[in-house]
This record gives C-alpha cells, structure tokens and sequence, in this order.
C-alpha cells in the first residue's frame, strides 16, 4: 500500500530482457535501506526488490506488468518515480494508492501557469470499463506515474492535473511531454462504489 507522496526520481542504470520478463536496475539514494523482497512502487508499479548491489537494486517486471504500464518503454537514464510502501503509523499525505496501475494514458497537452504546470491526458474508456471504476471525477484523486494528484475538468476518457515546480522538479513530471504515456491508477474507493452500483 502506498500513498503517492514520491520519495525521489530514482535513475535506470540497466535493462535486461530475459523471456516475458525485464529485469530493471536503478539508482537511488535510499538503496542502502532496502531489503530482498521488499515492495516499493515504480512509476506507480508496485515491484520487488529481487537484488542489492551497492548503491543499485533490481525488480523485475512481468508481461502483463509491461502490457499494462509504460514500465517497457524505459531506457537508460529514465527517470522513475519511486515511493516505498507506507508506514500505518504516520499520516496519509497522498491517497490510498495499491500500486496495480489500471492503464496507461497518453498527455497531449502541458502549459505553464504563473510558474505551476497543467499536464492534460487522455486514456482509452469504454462504457464497461466506467461502470468497473475506470474514471476520474472532478476534485477526485487520480494516481499518475506514481504520484497522487487531484483531478480538474474530466471528460469521460480525460482529465487535468496541476503540478507545483516542487513536483514537476523532483518527479519524472520534468520529463513529461505531448505524447508522453504514463502510468494511471484510479481511485480504488471510486471502484468500489462503481462496482456495488454496477
């Protein structure tokens, strides 16, 4: 369980393909207090940590992770939002994140605004997947890439986040353009209530 407040933007130092499979290696800053086995969440892709070697760590994603995020799109030098799970002691400063992303979205459009930024997106939507949850209401969380946002103006199939220069210089938000995919989860609380409507 993870709340979508992003600890850093950890760099991708390795790739492997080996089957279905993608090993991928990174660096950051709080390997050192990683175990083998831990969860820790990549772009919003709840992942464990398979290998520790100095200052690196390795997960691996399988086929129907990469079919579902843009975790297969990575190369060298990505930067990838990472959050470890969340302490029940402390305070939810996010939302309620699992870490299964649902699909991946596309942004067409990012404008500065007095020093923030508005990144818009748009996903694939269908009548069936609304009625599963698979939707954003306005003021309703939204999971992007790993970090909880608040949504503005949503459409069936789109909708606006806001992102303070905190955020967009300390996510992979930095590197986020017109045709970027991204990560998205949807608000589990959302598909449970679509889901006792349906």
């Amino acid at each position: 369980m993870f709340s979508g407040i992003v600890e850093e933007a950890a760099v991708v130092t390795r790739l492997v393909t080996e089957a279905g499979n993608l090993h991928i290696t990174m660096r950051c800053t709080f390997t050192n207090e990683l175990k083998i086995d831990q969860s820790v969440a990549h772009n919003g892709v709840c992942l464990t940590v398979v290998k520790i070697e100095g200052d690196e760590y390795t997960v691996t994603a399988i086929k129907e992770t990469l079919d579902r995020s843009n975790l297969g799109k990575l190369v060298v030098g990505s930067k990838v939002n990472v959050e470890r799970s969340m302490k029940m002691n402390g305070r939810l400063d996010g939302h309620i994140v699992q870490g299964h992303v649902d699909q991946t979205a596309v942004c067409t459009d990012v404008r500065e605004a007095d020093g923030s930024y508005y990144f818009h997106f748009e996903y694939q939507s269908t009548l069936e997947m609304r009625r599963r949850g698979y939707l954003t209401v306005d003021k309703g969380s939204v999971c992007v890439n790993g970090v909880s946002l608040t949504v503005c103006t949503p459409t069936d199939n789109s909708f606006e986040v806001a992102i303070i220069p905190y955020t967009f210089e300390n996510t992979n938000f930095c590197q986020i353009k017109v045709g970027t995919i991204v990560n998205i989860e949807f608000d589990i609380i959302g598909k449970y209530i679509a889901r006792i409507n349906g």
